[in-house]
């Protein structure tokens, strides 16, 4: 994974960045300008947007702790990062500690529970019809019986 990740760092373009499928991962590689580059390898499940965040504000943090010439003088034992481990624990769930993923995540869980409530209310809809027309039905017997108990009454008035 080491030489992988060198060989990569070394071919992405400055200013570019760059994602490659090996096996089972995805090495995101973020090459900056100023001759910074960042490397994440995670697998192909990762939040795309998520892992260059990650490389995004360490490279950020790195920079801000070293300045560029301590870099160019330095090896990379000289250059303690003890930050990289607290950010990569951090985001081991993406969705936790991204928000907009975060965001998303509750959109998906209210889109589904919205879909159920609607199919519930059509399912009530289609109950409110079944009664309309039974209704509608009844009213129409209920007529036609009124009809009758009329002429009923009607013939039982003449009698007397």
């Amino acid at each position: 994974m080491h030489f992988f990740s060198k060989t990569i760092g070394e071919r992405t373009a400055p200013g570019t960045r760059n994602a490659v499928s090996e096996q089972a991962y995805v090495f995101f590689c973020h090459a900056r300008e100023d001759g910074y580059t960042g490397i994440v390898i995670a697998d192909s499940e990762y939040d795309k947007r998520v892992a260059f965040s990650v490389i995004t504000k360490s490279l950020e943090q790195f920079t801000a702790k070293y300045t560029k010439e301590t870099v160019d003088r330095a090896t990379a034992r000289d250059l303690p990062f003890p930050e990289i481990e607290t950010m990569l624990t951090k985001y081991q769930n993406p969705a936790e500690a991204d928000a907009l993923l975060r965001v998303q995540r509750d959109l998906d869980e209210t889109k589904i529970v919205l879909h159920k409530t609607i199919e519930s209310v059509i399912g009530r809809g289609e109950k409110i019809d079944n009664l309309v027309e039974r209704s509608n039905d009844l009213s129409a017997s209920s007529k036609v019986f009124f009809g009758q108990a009329k002429k009923a009454n009607s013939q039982c008035c003449i009698v007397m």
